[in-house]
């Protein structure tokens, strides 16, 4: 079992290295792609596009007000976007209670394709 532990040590400390690295690259290619002006890019064999996104950003206090039953609230403990959405999804939440719980953000999402 040390072996296992050892190994799995091993790979979350790799994780975590590949994980900064990404993010480091991340940032130069979006870097790039703003100065650019440019959202869809051909590099050599790869293309780059950066996808818009929005995302709802809960506010707490505002959500729990919102809420038909602290029931619910206990199913989501804290503004998850995810859990809300599948809330919504079930309608166990109508979109219209939590109209005024959250607000929108811009997010770039990031793809690189091999051509």
């Amino acid at each position: 079992m040390d072996k296992e532990v050892r190994r799995y040590y091993q790979l979350k400390q790799k994780q975590k290295e590949i994980e900064q690295e990404l993010a480091e690259l991340r940032g130069q290619i979006m870097r790039h792609c703003e100065e650019q002006g440019v959202t869809d890019l051909e590099i050599g064999r790869y293309r780059v596009r950066i996808i818009a996104q929005d995302r709802r950003e809960y506010d707490d206090q505002k959500l729990y007000a919102a809420l038909p039953d602290s029931e619910v609230w206990r199913l989501i403990s804290k503004a998850d976007s995810s859990k809300i959405s599948g809330l919504l999804k079930q309608n166990v939440l109508g979109e219209e209670v939590l109209r005024d719980t959250y607000t929108m953000k811009k997010v770039a999402s990031l793809q690189v394709e091999r051509k």
